[in-house]
């Protein structure tokens, strides 16, 4: 077994899928299972075809069609199911997809750290190594929690520190015995508002701004949404970039990427996250 394969190789083998289906679902509980294990089988089988490459690329095509069947008919939205599905991606070579279903895999489960690890090496892979400007990556490490923690982590976290705060406030409204401690309140206080300024903030703009990525080969990406505009750069864009979607217009995106540029591309060149 070659390095690449032995990278993804264990994936397969060890997901534990959870049922639960959507209302307007076309497949049934047992199909969803007899087709997740159909494309696991082929995912492994595709990992030991290491003498035969094109027999390999067909098992992780059908190990693709597999997975996506049970996210577009059994309705299921599973960060692993997206991650076994990006692996499948990457080692069929297609960048830009495996970029798109890590992003997927990630927005279910932020804090995993395999989903970013296998993110961070499909960028590394992308011709289009667009920096991110200094400011972003502050801004990023300041306020960690509204970038990398889960809505559901957030929930948890700000919800436990009202309890707390709320806890304390009774128990010293009752009884004298308890130290005042201001510095706890201040740290139990700021928490609860941080978490609740990082949810709030989130939801407003969640419903207006969605990311997206490119999926084909190469884009041009033109100043206006029509193929008699200008080109935005001197080069096209390559699958695996990532951009913010500013809105969409017959047929075209206005996409910004990470470095602030902004430009149009055909909406079939990219899918949303």
């Amino acid at each position: 077994m070659n390095a690449k394969t032995k990278k993804y190789g264990w994936v397969a083998g060890v997901f534990v899928l959870t049922v639960v289906l959507a209302a307007e679902a076309s497949m049934s509980r047992d199909e969803i299972i007899l087709a997740f294990a159909e494309a696991n089988r082929a995912f492994q089988q595709a990992n030991e075809s290491t003498q035969d490459p094109q027999q390999a690329r067909r098992l992780y095509e059908q190990a693709i069609l597999g997975y996506e069947k049970i996210i577009e008919d059994g309705g299921i939205q599973n960060a692993k199911l997206y991650y076994n599905l990006a692996n499948a991606y990457m080692l069929s070579e297609d960048l830009g997809r495996a970029i798109l279903n890590y992003r997927r895999a990630r927005r279910l489960a932020p804090e995993d750290p395999k989903i970013l690890k296998n993110l961070n090496f499909a960028r590394s892979r992308r011709i289009d190594q667009i920096p991110v400007p200094a400011e972003k990556r502050v801004l990023s490490r300041l306020f960690f929690w509204h970038y990398e923690w889960s809505l559901k982590t957030r929930l948890r976290i700000g919800g436990l520190s009202l309890a707390l705060l709320c806890l304390w406030l009774t128990v010293r409204t009752w009884t004298s015995r308890l130290p005042a401690v201001p510095a706890l309140y201040v740290v139990l206080l700021a928490i609860v508002i941080g978490m609740a300024g990082s949810i709030a903030g989130r939801q407003v703009t969640g419903g207006r701004m969605r990311d997206g990525v490119i999926i084909t080969p190469s884009v041009v990406a033109r100043q206006g949404d029509g193929m008699n505009y200008a080109e935005s750069f001197t080069e096209p864009l390559h699958a695996g970039t990532e951009f913010e979607l500013m809105q969409r217009r017959g047929g075209w995106l206005q996409i910004r990427l990470a470095d602030g540029s902004e430009a149009w591309i055909l909406d079939s060149a990219a899918e949303l996250i």
